[in-house]
């Protein structure tokens, strides 16, 4: 067995395992991180930017939101049920955070404006303006992604700080003694066994979306079947199981609801386009939300959730998408303005390739046919909804916005179908403001510490649309916050 030794030790180097070992090692402490992948990073390379509330960047251009108001909007949308000390530290030191990264070399694009948005679209038009994107190495639109230009100088200036980052080498089990966690148990790349004493362990493994057993115990869903959630590999909810094991209580763990289309990031624009306020009916044929509020892909993911078969169809005629073409997207998303642009050759690559979630139908019966939608049903919806976009757009069932109205009537007409996503999942571990482990009775577990969405138990049912940017910010400030109690806790042996 090869026998390290250290003042920390990190599980896992993702966005809040490279937080806490920087934090940890800018306290003057040793720090050795072990790491189950090849490469640094996790989830967060797939990101965008964090969220931070009174930066200099929203200063500059007037807007004020202060930590006190994030922290209440927060807690109203969670309903009060998560860790109010938490929340509220975790908000103040957001945005210390950004010029923590800056000085790291990170750098960010803010932008606190958006396109003319209705007040009726709510989902855009009640979010505060608190994500932070990283800059595109290109200069280019912000996307998918870009957030991989901070894994790397987090990961650079770690390294630059004498953190040790043992690559593929999985945490598989902590040391406890007389009561307190002295010390990790892990495998080298080899196949060795690998012990790591340190006087403080902090676990920030990434939770779980990448475990269908555990996702299908949790939330009841079946990947693959209906659940489309994004999977990094290894996170397999390894760290949580590790923390159960020497006592630690379990919090509430969820998904990361959103919705999307299967194999999403092939047929990217292709989802854009049909994330859009046209006609969205559910397998009965029956409309579920007034489609003006589908922006919020959160909430859009819970309304999915609990219809049949939870899924979905967007559905246009050929009347609607000539009008995209023309005008331009109603709804501005993450795939941008421009997913009209290419819609007829994005459309022809998915028939051609056989992507069954896309459809094109000269008629609506073979519309039903091809997707499974009851017909019947759908027939007595058009009806309804056809008269209303011809009776002055005034929408009888849900009161969509009147400009939204356009009546689905002229092959052929096109539909795509969508179903639950995540990008991940949340809780598992259960901490205290200080992100030290608990027991059952709420005491904590000396010397752990867990991070990230292991322990991101501060949401409530929903992820919060409103305070975008808020998983990635967690990570960070969490990895930040366990790292410098953990300095604290060292102190005191």
């Amino acid at each position: 067995m090869k026998k390290m030794q250290a003042d920390v030790a990190v599980v896992a180097a993702g966005l809040s395992g490279l937080a806490a070992s920087i934090a940890a090692a800018e306290q003057g402490l040793s720090v050795i991180a072990l790491e189950k992948s090849k490469v640094t990073g996790g989830a967060a390379s797939m990101g965008v930017g964090p969220l931070a509330i009174g930066t200099k960047h929203q200063a500059n251009v007037g807007y004020n939101l202060t930590p006190d108001d994030a922290f209440l909007k927060h807690m109203h949308w969670s309903h009060w049920m998560v860790d109010a000390r938490l929340v509220y530290d975790y908000y103040r030191k957001s945005a210390s955070t950004i010029e923590w990264l800056e000085n790291m070399g990170v750098e960010f694009v803010y932008r606190n404006t958006t396109l003319y948005t209705p007040t009726r679209m709510r989902s855009y038009a009640e979010p505060e303006r608190c994500c932070h994107a990283v800059r595109p190495a290109d200069g280019g639109r912000v996307g998918p992604r870009v957030a991989a230009r901070m894994i790397k100088s987090m990961t650079d200036y770690a390294e630059e700080l004498g953190v040790e980052i043992l690559l593929e080498t999985p945490g598989r089990k902590l040391i406890k003694e007389d009561g307190r966690i002295v010390g990790v148990l892990g495998t080298c790349p080899d196949g060795e066994e690998l012990e790591v004493r340190a006087n403080a362990v902090i676990i920030a493994t990434g939770g779980f979306g990448d475990n269908p057993e555990m996702i299908k115990e949790y939330t009841g869903l079946t990947w693959g079947e209906n659940l489309f959630s994004f999977r990094i590999p290894g996170n397999v909810g390894d760290g949580m199981k590790m923390a159960w094991e020497v006592g630690a209580a379990r919090s509430d763990i969820r998904m990361d609801l959103m919705y999307q289309i299967p194999d999403n990031m092939n047929h990217f624009n292709l989802e854009g386009a049909f994330r859009q306020p046209i006609l969205w009916v559910n397998k009965l044929g029956e409309r579920f939300m007034p489609e003006d509020c589908i922006a919020n892909t959160c909430t859009t993911g819970n309304a999915i959730n609990r219809q049949p078969g939870h899924t979905c169809f967007a559905i246009m005629d050929t009347a609607t998408l000539n009008h995209y073409k023309r005008n331009g997207v109603d709804i501005f998303g993450i795939q941008g303005s421009d997913v009209f642009d290419h819609f007829d050759q994005e459309a022809e690559a998915a028939i051609t390739t056989g992507y069954q979630y896309f459809i094109k139908a000269d008629t609506i019966e073979e519309l039903c046919e091809k997707t499974g939608i009851d017909l019947a049903g759908l027939e007595e919806t058009l009806e309804i909804y056809n008269d209303d976009c011809d009776n002055g757009g005034f929408d009888s069932i849900f009161n969509k916005d009147r400009q939204f109205m356009r009546p689905v009537r002229k092959g052929p007409f096109y539909s795509l179908q969508s179903f639950p996503g995540a990008y991940g999942s949340f809780g598992g571990i259960k901490i205290n403001y200080k992100t030290e482990a608990v027991d059952q009775d709420g005491y904590p577990i000396k010397g752990l510490y867990a991070v990230g969405t292991d322990a991101c138990d501060i949401y409530g049912d929903t992820y919060p649309f409103i305070l975008g940017g808020n998983t990635m910010a967690f990570c960070l400030n969490s990895g930040r916050m366990a790292a410098e109690y953990a300095a604290e806790y060292i102190s005191t042996l």
